[in-house]
């Protein structure tokens, strides 16, 4: 454990492991014949300060239709919680939604303990920056994967927790992963603890594509910087001028799809493999699944956890959803 501030510690329990981890999931997946790059990899530091940008697009609705339902609804679900909860949320980012999750639990409880868990090294930053704001802030953070880190977070403390997973990530999973994850989270819970969970809603192709694919060219900078990660970190040799951001919506999986593209064939080495790329073969960088009212309801079901609010933006395209334990 590292305290390097007052009310601030976190874990790295694998401290060093990241950049074999990297190594491996990048060699495997484009040395590979259906090539791939995990998502969790697109939020290095610089990756997490384009997805930033991404947030504030007027494309990139998700962002402001959770803001705008945390901001109706915060103080209700502040409400709904038990004394002395703590937040644990999955993927926290720059943790700026979270402020208002925080302020309404403060406002109806005092004192908070937030446990954010993230890949990403910039987790301390964003720490210190919460704890210079919230002066009734403590935090615990783990930078760590979802899954382990939560078992971590958890186990950190005895009080009841309200685990957030924002900005439709769970949209990140294929069915069969994301029930996988959710039984996991499932698994964690106590009695009384609870899931709030964000969801983006099924919607006309032309209102998914332009945001996973601005007019400015932002998603294209951030899915392009995996590439430039994987050189600067890796000792990789790719030219990343010769691939493009390519996006497409599977209307029949529901989701939308974000790749890379080679503009040309070519050869590269990755961490020891070699990888041969076509004119035109397409690298997996993202899936963004999206979800009916049924198909959230399901979802719930199936890892073993009930539905028990769910809160729309006022276009309703988005959706927060509460879920306790089954």
């Amino acid at each position: 454990m590292r305290r390097p501030a007052p009310r601030l510690e976190y874990y790295v329990p694998h401290n060093g492991g990241a950049a074999s981890d990297f190594a491996e999931c990048a060699r495997r997946g484009l040395c590979g014949p259906k090539k791939s790059l995990d998502p969790r990899f697109l939020y290095d530091e610089r990756g997490s300060e384009i997805f930033e940008r991404i947030c504030s697009l007027p494309e990139y609705y998700l962002t402001r239709a959770e803001t705008e339902i945390l901001e109706r609804a915060g103080a209700e679900i502040a409400s709904a919680l038990p004394p002395r909860c703590r937040l644990i949320e999955l993927g926290s980012g720059s943790s700026a939604k979270t402020r208002i999750l925080l302020e309404r639990m403060n406002e109806a409880q005092g004192d908070v303990t937030y446990s954010p868990i993230d890949v990403s090294r910039a987790l301390e930053g964003a720490s210190r920056a919460l704890l210079e704001s919230y002066e009734w802030l403590r935090i615990v953070g783990v930078e760590d994967t979802y899954e382990s880190g939560l078992r971590l977070a958890h186990s950190s403390g005895d009080a009841p927790a309200l685990i957030a997973f924002l900005g439709s990530s769970i949209g990140n999973l294929t069915g069969s992963c994301a029930r996988s994850f959710l039984r996991t989270v499932a698994s964690v819970m106590r009695a009384e603890d609870a899931l709030l969970m964000g969801v983006d809603l099924d919607k006309p192709e032309s209102a998914l594509v332009p945001a996973y694919d601005d007019a400015a060219g932002v998603t294209a900078e951030f899915n392009l910087n995996l590439l430039h990660r994987i050189n600067s970190e890796l000792g990789g040799s790719i030219d990343v001028s010769k691939f493009e951001h390519h996006v497409v919506y599977n209307a029949g999986e529901r989701r939308i799809e974000m790749y890379l593209r080679a503009l040309e064939g070519q050869e590269i080495e990755v961490c020891g493999g070699r990888a041969e790329l076509r004119r035109g073969e397409l690298v997996l960088t993202e899936y963004s699944h999206k979800y009916t009212p049924e198909g959230i309801g399901d979802l719930a079901a199936a890892a073993g956890l009930r539905v028990e609010r769910t809160w729309h933006d006022s276009a309703r395209r988005y959706a927060l959803v509460l879920c306790s334990r089954a």
